[in-house]
Parts: structure tokens; C-alpha cells; sequence
């Protein structure tokens, strides 16, 4: 059964069940409430009938005037004289209603106002009202006034009708009120329930539009929310996969030809007719390419520990003037030959980092920078930031285009992949700083220019 007709049928029975509670309350509240109004009325009649039968006197009018009093009451009238006989009884009915003796009769009346005795038994379908007389114009010393408990209730019939139709159409209407009820309630259920289900067989697409202020808009909103999560999430994972794709086939390229060279080279050395000159030609092509390798994976390695070593880095005070002067004496024999000047302002600074790492980052920085510097010269410089230092890495070399800017720190990504390759990088170098320097919660920046150098930055805090 769907949740539009349970919450129908919910509805339609638990009011149904109300309105005919209700209904018999109320039929039997206002029969208990007639027949107490009917104990004071008979009570009352009594008291004024029997003034009215003391003032009658015997003569032929007698039994007229006590008809008429029957008629004009509605009740039915019996007579006793002082002996308990019954000498009148009006109007007359072919079943006696009345005991034909007194004696005993009174031992069913229970006392009420004024001297009246009332008789009001459930078994029995009258009501009566017993008085004493007192008169000297006729012998009637008793009165016993009688009235059917169905003419109390009469009232009764057209108030049940009108409970009764008042009930029915409060039902229909009930109905016709639960089913557009649990239409509209079971409607942004229904479309929650298969906009959840639309997203969880994957059509993150799926949108709802519920213009509903209520907890319905609320959810509506937060399965909007998912679902863009879950788009977002996708295009996440799509541009994880195509990198993911694209860096296993570049190790795989990066390894293939270094490997293809040193087997062209080891295949060559075995050459008997070789020269030495060409062997050790050979030697240093094979050492380079296992070098380049080696670099290759080193590099890996450090990209692995950024993604998924916590304790990547271990920060300590250092001055940041003894990192770069180390560097520096490491290039410096390649800047010679090339006569390039590396330049350094000197200055110092006490920075809080790991010094390991910055001084990869620094050897990958001047590297590159002596790679594609064919002349002038490389300014390292340290100026003083806010809450730190800035250190910049200038060259004078062959710059970089600015649609290479936005993908520089790729992994793999090269500006000229056969210039790169010429030159023994990995493609790794740039890629590595800048996971080193996000894990200080710092960033790498660059500025160039193409054919007038390039500038690269970041930042540390002081230490």
C-alpha cells in the first residue's frame, strides 16, 4: 500500500471514529438530558392538574373538564377516591396504564418536590408522577399522572436525523478532505523519495524545485545540496582519473625512453669493434639516463609522502641564509660554465619551516633556473613580509608563455616536452615544491615574461 493511501485511509478512520463518537455522545447526552427535563416537567404539570382536579366539581361536566385536562397536558390521568378504587381515568385506552387500586403503588414512587412522587423505572416505558388530594368538591383523593417515555423522546427522532446527516456528510467530506490531504502531503514524499532514488542509481542531475517553507523544503534542499556535492564529487573524480591516467602514462614514458636508451647504449658497449672513446661515450649516456631515474623516483617518492604522510615536514627555527648559500655553492660550478652569475643579497632571516625541504625546494628552483638560463644572471633575494620572509628565485632566461602559467605546477607538465626531456628533467621538479610548500601552508608564485626571464616566489613565516 503506498504512503498516499495509508496516510488517506489513516485519516479517513481515525476521523470517521471521532465524528461517530462524537455523534452517540451527543444522541446519548441529549436523551438523558430529555428525559430530566421531562422528570421536572411531569413534576411540575402534576403540581397545577391537581389543583386543577381538586376545583372540579361531580357533574355531568366532570369527566369532560377532566378529559380536557388530559388533552391539554398530554398526559394520561387516573383518579382514586380515598378507598384506592378507581373511579376516572382519561383519556381512555383499551390497555389499562393505570392500576385499578392504590393499595401498593406507592411503594414504586420515589419522593420529589412539593409532595409529588416520581416513578421513573428503566424497565418500564412510562413515566409517572403520584399526588395526594385533598378536595371537598369531588371524592378524588389520589392522582396518578402518566406520560410514554417515546413521547419524551420524540424530539429525539429529528435531532438523531440531523446528527446523522450532519455525519455522513462530515464523513464525505472527511474523505474528500483526507484524500487531497494525503495528496498533498504524500506529494513531496513521493518526490523526495524518487529524487533520492534518481541519485543514488547516479543521475546527480536531478534537481527539486518544492516551493515549501516547511521541513519537506528543508530536505528538498539539503538533497540539492547532495546532489551538487555528488556533481562536484564526479567532476572531482573524473579530473582525478583523467590526472591519474595521464601520470601513469607519463611515468611509463618518462621510464620507457631513459630505459630504451640505456639498453641502445649497453647493446652498443658490446660491440667488439667499438672505440673507447665511444664506450665511454656510452658509459656516461647510461649513467645519465639511470641518474635521470633515479631523480624520477626520488621525486615520486617525496609527491607520495605529501599525499598520504601527516608528518610530512617537521618544523624548526632556521635562517633561511645558510639554506640558500648551501644551494647556491651546488649550482654554481654548473652557472660558471654557462657564465652565468648567481647573485644573493645576503640578507638573513630566522624562518620557522623544515630546512630539509625548503632546501629541495630551493635546489629544484635554482636548477631550473640554470637549465633555462643561456646568459645573464640569477638574483636570489629575501625580503621581509608580513609575519615572515618572502624569497624569490629570478632569472634571466627564456621565460614562460602565460598559458603555461595556470598548469606549471602539474605534475608532468612540461612548457617543451623535448627541451625538458634534452635538458634531464622529470617533469616532477615544479610539482614538488609547490606540494612541499602547501604542506608549510604557503603557496608558490610566478611572474615571466617570455624571452626576459621568470620570477618565482613564496613565503615563510619567521621563526
Amino acid at each position: 500500500m503506498s504512503i498516499r493511501s495509508k496516510l488517506a485511509w489513516t485519516f479517513i478512520l481515525l476521523l470517521i471514529f471521532g465524528i461517530t463518537a462524537i455523534s452517540s455522545y451527543s444522541i446519548l447526552f441529549i436523551r438523558n438530558y430529555l428525559l430530566s427535563e421531562g422528570e421536572l416537567q411531569i413534576v411540575n404539570d402534576t403540581e397545577w392538574l391537581a389543583i386543577t382536579i381538586q376545583n372540579l366539581r361531580i357533574d355531568e361536566d366532570f369527566e369532560t373538564n377532566l378529559n380536557e385536562a388530559a388533552r391539554t397536558s398530554g398526559y394520561q390521568i387516573a383518579v382514586y377516591d380515598e378507598d384506592g378504587q378507581l373511579f376516572a381515568e382519561v383519556p381512555y385506552f383499551t390497555e389499562r396504564t393505570a392500576p385499578g387500586l392504590i393499595d401498593g403503588l406507592t411503594s414504586s414512587f420515589e419522593q420529589a418536590q412539593n409532595g409529588v412522587l416520581l416513578q421513573n423505572q428503566a424497565e418500564n416505558d412510562y413515566l409517572r408522577a403520584f399526588f395526594e388530594l385533598n378536595s371537598d368538591l369531588n371524592p378524588a383523593s389520589y392522582l396518578l399522572v402518566s406520560i410514554q417515555k417515546d413521547q419524551i423522546y420524540e424530539p429525539i427522532k429529528t435531532i438523531r436525523w440531523i446528527i446523522y446527516t450532519g455525519m455522513f456528510i462530515s464523513i464525505a467530506l472527511v474523505i474528500l478532505v483526507s484524500i487531497l490531504f494525503s495528496r498533498y502531503i504524500s506529494r513531496p514524499i513521493l518526490q523526495l523519495e524518487s529524487a533520492a532514488r534518481d541519485i543514488a542509481e547516479g543521475n546527480v542531475e536531478r534537481t527539486l524545485n518544492l516551493d515549501r517553507k516547511d521541513e519537506f523544503g528543508q530536505l528538498a534542499d539539503s538533497l540539492n545540496r547532495m546532489a551538487e556535492r555528488f556533481r562536484a564529487d564526479n567532476e572531482e573524480m573524473k579530473k582525478l582519473y583523467e590526472k591519474q591516467s595521464q601520470f601513469f602514462a607519463d611515468i611509463t614514458h618518462e621510464i620507457r625512453n631513459p630505459l630504451h636508451t640505456i639498453t641502445g647504449s649497453l647493446e652498443m658497449l658490446e660491440m667488439d669493434s667499438l672505440s673507447e672513446e665511444k664506450k665511454e661515450h656510452y658509459l656516461k649516456t647510461a649513467a645519465r639516463q639511470a641518474e635521470r631515474i633515479n631523480r624520477l623516483f626520488v621525486d615520486l617518492k617525496t609527491l607520495q609522502h605529501y599525499d598520504s604522510d601527516s608528518y610530512f615536514i617537521e618544523k624548526q627555527s632556521f635562517d633561511i641564509q645558510k639554506v640558500i648559500n648551501q644551494v647556491i655553492s651546488i649550482y654554481r660550478p654548473q652557472a660558471d660554465k654557462k657564465s652565468i652569475e648567481i647573485n644573493y643579497d645576503g640578507k638573513s632571516g630566522v624562518v620557522y619551516a623544515d630546512p630539509d625541504k625548503i632546501e629541495q625546494v630551493l635546489e629544484n628552483l635554482i636548477s631550473n633556473a640554470v637549465k633555462y638560463t643561456n646568459e645573464g644572471s640569477i638574483d636570489v633575494k629575501v625580503e621581509e613580509a608580513e609575519n615572515g620572509y618572502q624569497i624569490h628565485v629570478i632569472d634571466s632566461g627564456i621565460g614562460i608563455s602565460e598559458e603555461h602559467l595556470s598548469r606549471l605546477f602539474d605534475r608532468f607538465y612540461r612548457t617543451d616536452k623535448a627541451r625538458s626531456r634534452d635538458k634531464g628533467g622529470t617533469g616532477l621538479g615544479l610539482s614538488v615544491v609547490k606540494s612541499i610548500l602547501s604542506a608549510h601552508n604557503s603557496d608558490i608564485f610566478v611572474k615571466s615574461t617570455p624571452g626576459s626571464g621568470s620570477d618565482f616566489w613564496f613565503t615563510l613565516p619567521s621563526g
